[in-house]
């Protein structure tokens, strides 16, 4: 060998399915075709989702705290489930939805915009007060 070609140096890191042989390089074929696999579905479902209509919100965290906020009131009996129309407590299920609220406030501490802060913080509040009041 010569001397330039001993500083070139190429590593094959192509997917070889057909290699049967060859454990380790089917081990990795194996964990690239799961990552192939995963950036395929999540570009498959980008494309799904843009043709999908839907009246939904746009997701963002003021719908997020507005959602989880909502869950809360139908669990303190607030306002009627969707599925059977009916209001009923469940303080429990309302205690745990008050504390993801504010797990998110102390993990978002400092990265959210006055608007998202306020909000969540008022939410809070009230979810609180009433939670409060339904467990008297």
């Amino acid at each position: 060998m010569t001397q330039e070609q001993e500083k070139i140096k190429v590593n094959d890191r192509r997917i070889n399915f057909d290699d049967s042989d060859n454990d380790s390089q089917q081990t990795v074929s194996e964990s690239e075709a799961k990552k192939l696999e995963r950036k395929k579905m999540a570009r498959d479902y980008e494309q799904a989702a843009k043709q999908e209509v839907t009246n939904l919100p746009k997701v963002d965290f003021i719908t997020f705290v507005l959602s989880l906020s909502s869950s809360v009131l139908m669990h303190l009996g607030e306002v009627p489930e969707p599925d059977s129309g009916q209001k009923k407590v469940n303080l429990d299920m309302a205690r745990h939805t008050i504390d993801v609220l504010a797990m998110l406030e102390e993990k978002t501490r400092g990265n959210l915009t006055a608007q998202e802060e306020q909000l969540l913080k008022d939410v809070l509040f009230e979810v609180r007060m009433k939670f409060v009041q339904k467990a008297k």
